[in-house]
């Protein structure tokens, strides 16, 4: 125990920022290949320096791979489209995207990807469910296969970061990111609250961490406790920095950052689904010259969702949302409310009814969370009540309805909602619920659509 707390008190002491780095900076940004070659040198001197103040465990052997070829993977060329055959990706990355399906990038990949794989930062406009997550996962996949550490290392020292708002878009990223590692030996590990810290620290501890995926506040924490050390990032993302700015994480993101090396030694790829003033400053802020790609969806509301608003008075919302989910033709439903008494209350009047329903909120632990949308996933449940916790990142197949009980006040949460059904290549519903209380939100929800949206009374059978 006092050999462990020694180890402990001498790791506190270590640096924030490579040593010799800023030393011989040059006047562009470093290649990738030497990057990766400065931070071997960085963890020399720092080896030499800490005199082994901390045992770093053998090198992980990699684990042995299937019999694969790259000529299974036959994609044909097509004028206007990039294969993921034309990045120069490694074969344990190709392996695993063959598996996942993919053949050709998104637009938001195609534009990005070229970019990026040659470890230039990148400021990236793209809503939800086009590609993003992949395209910077498969940089910093790429990245690390391509640039491997053959010296010893320290526990608790990821070479990557991404950060994202909610728990649910880091177990989705996670999960995507643990797809296109399934060939490599590459770690990853998920820091998020509401969830036990003790396990999420053995993770960290029992290996090498290569990937971390955290919410800011959970991170922090690790941070502060010394449990994990930023100081050896070498890919940093910052996903939906709009909804972090919109729920106040920036102050935590800004401290996270600046415990990460400066940008001529790490690569920064941010992505927003909106370019505010205040996003454009903080991407500024946290990139080097960064290549900038927005993608404009046609249509901000996607066309497989029938869009549908009836005006309804306060009193009448509960009858018409129990004949909507009485109907025949509704199958999983989420029910949006914003705010977590209102999305209680409703889930307990639903409940009573005898339709199974679960409940998704930010003041639930995260095991509670999890279960709720494994049961919803597997249709356990048919409905779920949530908050704007659910409005982003979460992908759950079969999804008929979005239910707006109340109108967003933030007119693009609206698209995230509906964004939830008519998802690959299904087609969905989205029906609000606009009472004298909220139908004065629907403008500003019809200007960021750039259309209108058809309101009218509820039909007769919704109202008995």
């Amino acid at each position: 125990m006092i050999k462990n707390l020694f180890n402990k008190l001498l790791k506190s002491g270590k640096t924030t920022q490579p040593e010799t780095k800023q030393q011989n900076q040059q006047a562009t940004k470093p290649a990738k290949h030497k990057i990766s070659q400065s931070k071997k040198n960085n963890s020399s001197a720092k080896n030499n320096q800490q005199n082994n103040s901390k045992k770093p465990k053998k090198k992980q052997q990699k684990p042995a791979q299937p019999s694969w070829d790259i000529s299974e993977f036959n994609v044909p060329e097509i004028n206007d489209k990039i294969r993921f055959h034309d990045l120069n990706l490694p074969d344990e990355l190709m392996h695993a995207i063959f598996d996942l399906g993919f053949q050709y990038c998104s637009p938001i990949q195609g534009q990005i990807l070229p970019h990026t794989l040659q470890g230039h930062d990148a400021f990236g406009k793209a809503q939800t469910g086009t590609g993003k997550t992949a395209a910077f996962l498969i940089t910093i996949i790429d990245d690390l296969l391509k640039n491997t550490i053959t010296e010893e290392r320290y526990l608790a020292e990821p070479r990557a970061l991404i950060i994202a708002p909610t728990r649910e878009l880091v177990m989705q990223i996670a999960e995507d990111a643990k797809g296109l590692c399934k060939y490599s030996s590459l770690n990853v590990v998920t820091l998020f609250g509401g969830s036990d810290y003790r396990k999420q620290l053995n993770q960290v501890q029992k290996s090498f961490t290569d990937i971390v995926i955290a919410t800011p506040g959970r991170l922090i924490d690790f941070m502060t406790r010394k449990d994990l050390f930023l100081d050896r990032i070498e890919s940093l993302v910052l996903d939906e920095a709009d909804r972090m700015l919109d729920m106040g994480f920036i102050p935590q993101v800004k401290r996270i950052v600046r415990a990460t090396p400066s940008t001529d030694y790490r690569q920064t790829q941010c992505f927003s689904a909106t370019f505010t003033n205040d996003i454009i400053n903080l991407a500024n802020q946290w990139t080097y010259k960064p290549v900038r790609i927005e993608i404009e969806p046609e249509h901000v509301a996607t066309d497989t969702v029938e869009q549908k608003v009836y005006m309804v008075s306060n009193e009448e919302k509960l009858r018409v949302l129990f004949n909507i989910l009485k109907h025949p033709d509704t199958k999983l439903t989420i029910i949006f409310t914003n705010r977590r008494d209102q999305s209680q209350h409703l889930y307990d009047k639903i409940r009573k009814t005898g339709i199974k329903t679960g409940i998704l909120s930010g003041e639930f632990n995260q095991s509670k969370r999890t279960q709720a949308l494994a049961d919803f996933k597997s249709g356990k449940t048919q409905v779920m009540v949530a908050t704007d916790v659910m409005g982003r990142g979460i992908h759950i197949d079969g999804i008929s309805h979005v239910i707006n009980y109340n109108l967003p006040d933030n007119p693009e949460d609206y698209v995230h909602r509906i964004g939830r059904t008519g998802r690959a290549g299904n087609t969905g519903t989205a029906i609000s619920l606009a009472c004298e209380f909220e139908s004065f939100q629907l403008p500003a929800i019809e200007d960021l659509l750039g259309e209108k949206i058809k309101c009218e009374l509820p039909p007769s059978e919704l109202l008995k």
